[in-house]
């Protein structure tokens, strides 16, 4: 009798939680419901210059246009602690409905949206997408490389990146010359490595800044980002450096270039200009702070050439007007150079499991609305009269050989007037968009900045290889994702500080490069090369 008791008060307490979970389910239902209609939505967001998301106008048309009641958890754009802010949100099971990130700033890697898409975290988006999301299934049945970046091995789509087609960002790593001490010494612009060592050698001993030191650098980058390397550069007339993976593709099969005759043969060329003084040493250790204040230097310029994707990026005073980019040198072997599709995946947009459905229907109908041209210009850019207008007669557009749409009224800051999403919202933006806006014809301005980033990359346009490894588009399976992590990390930290090593003399090309090779392939630079090509091979699939 006592076991039966316990059995049927085992029930009762059973039938007690199940009816308590379906009405914390219920009460939970309503609770994302609003009397007004309007669906409760928590949003992890980074808020960007002026942008106040409270008090802002798409905030508020959005609010009103989907019917969403907004709840922010925001983010300042400091790289670091908006990603720890966002794991530990993950980690601890407190995470929102939705994620709106900004690229530059923090967003899921593909590892990470494999990982929380099979633990569920991160819903899978295919369904909403076809019932809900009519402009983003036009652009992914149009667009094939766009869909291979979106859909994860399994077929799954489980977050969006912006498609942000940024000419100047496609072709990242130029050369910044300055031109004015080029003019001043009467010497013609560099198109080989070696007219390049003659102009540097000339920008060293010339004192071409006119103050009667011998205080020139005539060539400079930076560690901060890929882009701010010399060697891609300088590597390109050698052998292709896509100054990410260090993959190169012939006639469909990967294989590594940093151990190749080709490589030690641009190391040497690279090593002999350092050797003559004619790279600074800082090039290989300094952040982006000293960087600007090398091109900054307040009493005379001092900087002849520097590796950037643009001038801001290494100065922002009145030098910067002194320097404008040159093509990519003619090498011994090639004149390539490096090409980075922007668009990267991994995901800045995605729905979480904690959001109800009517919560993920309204905001992929959000998303949806981003991937139309007026969509995106009311989300990313603001109000027609406050941060816009459209084009006028006699307007020239970025590219002019196309028709001008429209102007922007703040180019310098988006987020002036707090009408828009700014950064958090750039998810359209084709290339044919870009190029239409309207911009200043004097590229020597604030107002003709985009223009002069335009011009000096149609040097770069179309130099690249026609096969690349698409980094930006591949997927490593989940079962390969930790051992593909560390063979990347360990063979390009390798590759990268051996190169400087051999540039700098303290290894030698002709004493340790066997020692180097040799290294590489005892850290697995082999099983490197197969597991990119299973991805390659299943991008063109």
């Amino acid at each position: 009798m006592k076991w039966k008791g316990l059995h049927v008060w085992l029930v009762i307490v059973s039938v007690i939680l199940v009816l308590s979970a379906c009405n914390s389910d219920d009460q939970a239902s309503e609770e994302d419901e609003n009397s007004d209609g309007s669906t409760n939505m928590s949003v992890f967001i980074a808020e960007i210059g002026e942008v106040d998301l409270e008090t802002n106008s798409f905030t508020k048309f959005a609010e009103e246009e989907f019917g969403i009641n907004f709840e922010f958890q925001t983010t300042g754009i400091d790289s670091s602690a908006a990603k720890e802010k966002r794991q530990i949100s993950l980690a601890s099971g407190d995470y929102p409905d939705v994620f709106f990130l900004i690229d530059w700033v923090d967003q899921f890697a593909p590892s990470e949206v494999l990982k929380y898409g099979k633990q569920g975290a991160l819903i899978p988006l295919n369904d909403l997408i076809e019932e809900h999301a009519p402009n983003l299934s036009e652009v992914l049945e149009e667009r094939d490389d766009f869909r291979k970046i979106v859909t994860a091995p399994d077929g799954n789509i489980y977050g969006i990146p912006g498609l942000e087609e940024c000419f100047h960002c496609t072709w990242p790593n130029k050369l910044w010359l300055n031109t004015d001490w080029q003019t001043e010494l009467g010497l013609e612009l560099p198109s080989t490595h070696e007219e390049l060592r003659e102009l540097l050698t000339a920008f060293k001993e010339q004192d071409p800044n006119g103050n009667g030191e011998q205080d020139e650098i005539p060539l400079s980058g930076s560690v901060a980002s890929p882009n701010h390397s010399i060697i891609p550069i300088l590597m390109n007339g050698f052998v292709y450096d896509d100054a990410q993976t260090r993959l190169i593709v012939n006639d469909g099969e990967v294989s590594f270039a940093a151990n190749t005759d080709e490589w030690r043969e641009g190391l040497q060329y690279i090593h002999s200009l350092y050797e003559d003084g004619l790279i600074d040493p800082g090039a290989f250790t300094q952040n982006r702070d000293a960087f600007i204040q090398l091109g900054n230097n307040a009493d005379a310029l001092i900087l002849g050439a520097a590796a950037a994707q643009h001038p801001w990026e290494f100065i922002d005073n009145e030098n910067n007007y002194a320097f404008d980019a040159i093509e990519p040198l003619q090498g011994p072997n090639h004149q390539y150079a490096t090409y980075n599709y922007p668009v990267t995946n991994g995901a800045t947009f995605a729905i979480t499991n904690k959001a109800s459905e009517e919560a993920q229907i309204k905001a992929i109908k959000l998303l949806d609305y981003m991937f139309t041209i007026d969509g995106m210009i009311r989300s990313h850019i603001g109000v027609e009269g406050e941060d816009w207008v459209p084009a006028e007669e006699g307007d020239v557009a970025l590219n002019d050989e196309v028709e001008p749409n429209i102007k922007l009224l703040h180019p310098e800051d988006l987020t002036t007037t707090n009408n828009n999403w700014s950064a958090a919202a750039q998810y359209y933006q084709p290339r044919e968009f870009r190029d239409g806006q309207v911009q200043a014809e004097d590229i020597y301005t604030d107002e003709g900045s985009e223009r002069r980033l335009q011009e000096a990359t149609y040097l770069y346009e179309g130099k690249e290889p026609e096969e690349k490894f698409p980094f930006w588009a591949a997927w490593y399976p989940e079962e390969v994702q930790d051992e593909y992590s560390t063979l990347e990390t360990n063979i390009l930290d390798n590759v990268e500080q051996s190169s400087v090593q051999f540039i700098t003399g303290e290894l030698s090309l002709e004493d340790d490069w066997d020692d180097y090779v040799a290294g590489l392939e005892s850290l697995g630079v082999d099983r490197y090369v197969e597991i990119s090509q299973d991805a390659y091979d299943n991008y063109l699939e």
